[in-house]
């Protein structure tokens, strides 16, 4: 593919995106900018029409998340947080069980091997996940696969679902200011884009995010507003986190057999309904409004379950707090515990 026809297909790509997000905003539809793009490229490369997403598209819409979210750790927000270290704590070993459960009904659903199924339902990050199953013997392909229908699922399905309920958003969780002031917005996202280069240098998993998300979070934490993140600035970084997302249905996607991706839908609707559970019951004993709860224990990943919030005005920081607390147990922790649980997986995968 000659670099003129990669631009192309790039450039068609964007278009496709920002069709599918402008239906949506019409349409007055939950999260346009992420949902549409999302859709509307997963149709398209299914299809096999010519898109190719942007090289940089994930990255670049990553980094300007974690920077706005980053904008919301001010100092009242995380003496809050350090309140609620032991639900978080608990809410990233309940997503391992959740994975374990759901690994199990994969299993016997689609017949595939526990190693695939193990790695296919833990809510982790797909690359890591993906990773991990090649390590242990897994099939990689169809773990990616699991994953990208995963985010998929839970993204239309959460969103609209907690929309429709009724439950509203707190006033506390605000960003630290509301001007967007250019030349500080700059400077923020270069030094954003610096940490999330560090932290791709340490092999950090989600760098993009975590990495901006963390600096961005220091210079809040200590008074040093730079500026707001403009609302266009915003609705662009998720149209190309969209636009990447659904350009993961592509021809590997197509192949994984039917009856596993099959199967591997109805266990996401099985982890979207115990979470939910969980988070309830989370909520009350935590006192954490119940859809933020809701959100902060969902199956999905760190970046999409955090734009849901902001959308929806719910605690992004408590939301973002438990997903990047559960991505980081599960990414380190998953591998050993799979080892040390070997001898009942391999049992029951049988």
């Amino acid at each position: 593919m000659t670099a003129l026809s990669l631009s192309l297909r790039s450039a068609l790509a964007l278009v496709v995106s920002a069709a599918g997000a402008f239906l949506c905003v019409s349409l007055g539809t939950v999260l346009p900018w992420m949902i549409g793009p999302m859709v509307a490229m997963a149709l398209t490369t299914m299809a096999g029409l010519p898109v190719v997403r942007p090289a940089m598209a994930l990255t670049v819409g990553q980094v300007v998340i974690g920077t706005a979210l980053g904008l919301f750790f001010t100092q009242a927000v995380l003496a809050q947080i350090g309140g609620i270290v032991v639900y978080l704590l608990a809410a990233a070993l309940f997503a391992f069980v959740l994975g374990a459960v759901c690994a199990v009904v994969l299993r016997r659903l689609s017949g595939c091997d526990i190693r695939t199924a193990f790695f296919a339902s833990l809510p982790g990050g797909a690359a890591e996940m993906s990773i991990l199953a090649a390590k242990l013997g897994g099939r990689t392909d169809w773990v990616a696969a699991a994953h990208a229908l995963r985010i998929v699922l839970v993204v239309l399905t959460v969103p609209p679902l907690i929309t429709h309920s009724g439950v509203h958003g707190h006033e506390l969780w605000a960003a630290s200011m509301a001007e967007v002031r250019y030349a500080g917005l700059f400077a923020m996202l270069l030094l954003a884009a610096c940490a999330g280069m560090l932290l791709y240098w340490l092999k950090v998993p989600n760098c993009w995010v975590i990495g901006p998300l963390l600096a961005t979070a220091v210079l809040t934490s200590v008074g040093l507003d730079s500026s707001a993140m403009p609302r266009w600035a915003s609705n662009a970084a998720q149209l190309l986190i969209g636009c990447a997302l659904g350009s993961r249905f592509d021809a590997a996607f197509l192949r994984a057999g039917p009856r596993f991706m099959i199967s591997v839908a109805f266990t996401v609707f099985l982890g979207i309904a115990l979470a939910a559970a969980f988070g309830y019951a989370l909520a009350q004993v935590s006192g954490l409004n119940v859809a933020t709860a809701i959100l902060a224990t969902a199956p999905g990943g760190v970046t999409e379950m955090s734009i849901t919030a902001k959308a929806l005005q719910f605690g992004v920081p408590v939301v973002t707090a438990f997903h990047v607390t559960r991505m980081a147990f599960l990414v380190l922790a998953a591998g050993p515990l799979f080892s040390f649980c070997a001898r009942f997986f391999l049992r029951i995968g049988r």
